[in-house]
């Protein structure tokens, strides 16, 4: 199988990666700089691996969607069911792109259909239909291209804000003789949150006339375009939103150890990362959140995690040779956020780690909602696509983040 000779010769790249790097730390050690030659050699074996690791991602991928193609494609009872469920959805999906193309009005069943197919309040606002194949790929996109939304809880409300109590600290008690006499101990405080919602938009245009006499698949074309800009959009807020008309990133929070704070740990150099600031962020994260917890950096740091090591003379990072784990730091998976700085600088927020879903929560009001406007602007029709979405950190105990040193 071609994934799984892609595993093998990934483990066998990363041995030779680690003999590589032995070999230029050698270097340092003796003539206190490695040569260029040696550099070179790590770094051509760390862009492999980023190579394969990309490549057996993909190819997992694909091998899920083939999967979930032909699952209960048997002979199995139900099989009439489903196919005529398949009929009928195709039918819906058909007067759903005559909407699109043309602005006829669908049946009352296939609008009903759409609603409940992608679970979009009914606010009786009017004047819009939710096409479920183009949203169903909206959402999909947008959950697969944002580390932030696989890690994190996500929540669907009705109203226009979540509120969260948070526990502040604990109960105060204390030992007592069975004569003493008992005063009043303290009483732990709570602290609401509120998570308001955001609208996230996007409205791409096309002519009439191509509407009318496309030859391509032009829902396609449409999701593209508003996948690509609600993923990033989505992406960059969950991280660093001011929380102003957007989600409040994580790294938007003030630097301390309390309430509506992210702690920060400063690292011990601002030129290159040590593996002693990595094994310190872990550290501080309380025990009940280790078990969950996740490394979020950007994919160019990889390059200086694969050469660290720790004091006993191991390598930190492990590849993710099972093509459907990811890589390892610490014995914690690793998720790449392009959303993260990409060079360690001084004092910037470089790595965060903790247990996401924890930490941050994730509130979606009301599904992916397109209206069509064939009126503002003549020979065109402008699909005018929203998503209302917040975002913000509820348990601020569960997430740390590295800074770089000033």
């Amino acid at each position: 199988m071609e994934l799984e000779k892609k595993i093998d010769e990934l483990g066998t790249v990363f041995e030779s990666f680690k003999k590589a790097n032995d070999a230029r730390l050698k270097e340092i050690e003796t003539k206190g700089a490695a040569s260029g030659s040696a550099n070179e050699k790590v770094d051509k074996l760390s862009a492999a691996m980023t190579a394969l690791e990309a490549d057996i991602e993909k190819r997992t991928t694909e091998l899920k969607m083939a999967m979930n193609r032909t699952n209960g494609g048997g002979e199995g009872p139900g099989k009439d069911a489903k196919a005529e469920r398949s009929e009928k959805n195709a039918q819906h999906a058909k007067e759903i792109a005559l909407y699109m193309q043309k602005g006829i009005e669908p049946s009352r069943e296939t609008i009903e259909w759409a609603r409940k197919d992608m679970s979009v309040d009914s606010d009786g606002d009017g004047g819009f239909l939710v096409s479920p194949e183009l949203s169903a790929e909206i959402v999909l996109q947008v959950y697969e291209s944002s580390p932030i939304r696989q890690l994190a809880s996500v929540q669907t409300i009705g109203s226009d804000a979540l509120e969260i109590l948070e526990d502040l600290d604990q109960a105060s008690s204390g030992w007592v003789g069975e004569r003493d006499t008992r005063g009043s101990t303290g009483s732990p405080k709570l602290q609401k949150i509120a998570i308001p919602v955001h609208e996230l938009y996007a409205e791409p245009v096309a002519s009439q006339k191509i509407l009318d006499d496309a030859s391509m698949n032009l829902e396609a074309w449409l999701s593209g375009k508003v996948t690509d800009k609600f993923a990033r959009d989505e992406a960059t807020a969950f991280i660093s939103g001011t929380g102003v008309l957007k989600p409040k990133g994580i790294l938007a929070y003030a630097s301390a150890k309390a309430f509506n704070s992210i702690e920060r740990l400063t690292s011990s150099s601002n030129s290159a990362l040590a593996s002693d600031d990595l094994i310190d962020v872990q550290s501080i994260l309380k025990e009940p959140y280790q078990k969950n917890a996740t490394w979020l950096m950007n994919r160019l740091f990889v390059a200086q995690v694969r050469k660290l090591k720790d004091s006993y003379g191991q390598y930190m990072w492990q590849p993710g040779l099972s093509g459907v784990a990811p890589p390892t730091l610490l014995g914690a998976p690793v998720m790449f956020a392009a959303d993260l700085p990409a060079a360690y600088a001084a004092t910037t927020d470089s790595i965060i780690y903790g247990d996401i879903k924890q930490a941050y929560q994730i509130v979606d009001r009301i599904g992916v909602r397109v209206l069509r406007d064939p009126f503002t602007v003549k020979g065109s029709i402008l699909f005018y696509t929203t998503k209302r979405v917040g975002g913000g950190v509820k348990n601020f105990e569960a997430v740390k983040i590295l800074r770089t040193k000033t």
